[in-house]
C-alpha cells in the first residue's frame, strides 16, 4: 500500500471510530420523556413529596446507602437489558410489590439522565397500571445541586 493510501485510509478509520463513539455516547442518555408519566424537576418533585406522593429511588442498595433524597424508599431495578428505549424488560428485575398502591402518586428517581433505572422502573409501574407516575430524570444530581435535603 503507498503511504498517501494508508494515511487516508487510517484517518478514514479513526473518523469512522470517533463518530461511532460520539454516537454510542449521545445513546446512552435517557429520553427527556416517557409516555403516560409526567416529568418533574427538583423543585415538583419536593412539592409532590411533601403532598404525599412517594419517591423511589431506583439505584442499588449501595448508592442509596452513599446518599439518597431525604425520605425516599429504596427499590432497587436491577439492570441487565441495554440502555435504550427498546429495552427488554424481561432482562431485568424489579419489585412491584414494594411500591405503595396504584391509585397513590409515585415519583422515580436515579443517578441523573444518564441512569436508566428510573426510567425503566417508571415504565414498570405504568404497564402495570399505576395511573399516577412521575419521573424525576435529574434524579439526586440535580437535587443535591438545589440543595434539598439527603440522607
Amino acid at each position: 500500500m503507498k503511504p498517501m493510501a494508508a494515511s487516508c485510509r487510517s484517518i478514514v478509520l479513526f473518523t469512522l471510530f470517533c463518530l461511532l463513539s460520539a454516537g454510542f455516547a449521545l445513546a446512552a442518555e435517557t429520553p427527556t420523556h416517557l409516555a403516560g408519566a409526567t416529568v418533574v424537576d427538583a423543585a415538583k418533585a419536593k412539592s409532590l413529596m411533601d403532598s404525599g406522593a412517594t419517591m423511589i429511588d431506583a439505584r442499588v442498595a449501595n448508592e442509596y446507602a452513599e446518599a439518597h433524597i431525604k425520605g425516599a424508599k429504596n427499590v432497587p431495578y436491577k439492570e441487565k437489558s441495554i440502555k435504550a428505549p427498546n429495552y427488554n424488560p424481561a432482562d431485568d428485575s424489579f419489585d412491584l410489590s414494594k411500591l405503595p398502591a396504584k391509585t397513590a402518586p409515585v415519583i422515580f428517581s436515579c443517578n441523573g439522565p444518564e441512569c436508566w433505572k428510573s426510567y425503566k422502573a417508571a415504565s414498570a409501574a405504568l404497564k402495570v397500571g399505576y395511573k399516577q407516575v412521575y419521573w424525576f430524570r435529574g434524579g439526586i444530581p440535580e437535587w443535591k445541586t438545589k440543595g434539598l435535603p439527603v440522607e
